[in-house]
């Protein structure tokens, strides 16, 4: 039987929460594809552009530098998708020094793959409590999104059922709250890990900075928004990131976070446009290309205002640059 069939099955036997229709779809569709790039359903911003992948790297090689240049630090990506923003962010630290090993938490086969080509000494985790005590640079670029979450309507859960031979949601109304306790649970992990090892982590993700509370489960294949119910297991599932939870998290695991601020701010403070226009003269046939780029990462309409960027650092490391009040 199909994947699709025999959750269907389960969820018309039994129900589902909403929280588990996503851990479960999102776990087979991650493994058992590529979902990225123009043949896969969505595109990260790595994908749309080496400087994303550059901004990031010289944040965390100015981080390293002021922290005093660790000899044990390493490289950590979660989710890491086919290892082009770790290719891009370590040009950036190699070029400053930093000589410390890859690791990477994923787990799915087909991703592993793609970035066991482009990174052939990576370690690799299934989760965060495996990874190396040592000071971390850590970045989780789009990976607390597809993490499973509670949907709330008043104080009854939300879930999923067969309804007339179809998945619907029940009970019907407004979606009050959403939680994650498995992207909470992350970030305390994740926290309570640089506060006893130290370093510092960059979380980037489409969400909300100041608590706001809706319905935002969304699936997206083939580059289009769909129906989340219309087809389990072969579209990525996601809410938006509730960037006060985290903090908080991580705060009680002894860490220290920064404001939250957008991801086109952060991105223009730490020069996005100045490597713009070198990129542009280097390649003056790919400047409009190139100008496009900045804009879909940076500008209201594209990426800019929608994803937020947030750290999360050791007490005695510096604030990583562009997210200091």
């Amino acid at each position: 039987m199909s994947f699709a069939g025999d959750l269907k099955d389960r969820i018309a036997a039994d129900g589902m929460t909403v929280h588990d229709y996503i851990a479960a779809s999102n776990a087979h569709y991650y493994a058992s594809r590529d979902p990225l790039g123009k043949g896969g359903d969505f595109t990260t911003a790595p994908e749309i552009s080496q400087m994303f992948g550059e901004m990031v790297g010289a944040c965390l090689a100015d981080c390293f530098l002021r922290a005093g240049a660790p000899a044990d630090a390493a490289y950590c990506e979660l989710g890491p998708g086919r290892g082009t923003l770790a290719s891009d962010a370590l040009k950036l630290l190699r070029g400053v020094g930093f000589s410390g090993p890859t690791h990477f938490v994923e787990t799915s086969p087909a991703l592993r793959a793609e970035q066991e080509r482009r990174h052939p000494t990576a370690v690799w985790h299934d989760s965060v409590d495996d990874l190396p005590e040592c000071p971390l640079l850590i970045v989780a670029n789009e990976f607390f999104d597809a993490l499973p979450t509670r949907q709330f309507i008043g104080e009854e859960e939300r879930r999923v059922v067969m309804m007339d031979g179809k998945l619907a949601f029940e009970p019907e109304g407004e979606v009050a709250r959403e939680a994650s306790e498995v992207a909470t649970d992350i970030a305390f992990r994740l926290a309570a890990h640089l506060a006893q090892h130290g370093g510092a982590a960059l979380v980037i993700d489409y969400g909300y900075a100041g608590g706001e509370q809706r319905d935002t489960l969304q699936a997206v294949k083939r580059h289009e928004k769909v129906d989340p119910l219309s087809a389990p297991g072969e579209a990525d599932l996601t809410t938006h990131v509730d960037f006060v939870a985290l903090a908080r998290a991580a705060q009680e695991a002894g860490a220290r976070t920064s404001r939250v601020i957008s991801q086109g701010n952060w991105l223009e403070t730490l020069g996005l446009g100045p490597r713009a226009m070198t990129l542009a003269g280097n390649n003056p046939e790919r400047a409009d290309d190139i100008a496009a780029q900045r804009r879909r990462l940076s500008s209201d309409d594209g990426m800019g205002t929608l994803f937020k960027v947030m750290a999360i650092h050791h007490r005695g490391w510096p604030v990583p640059a562009g997210l200091g009040q």
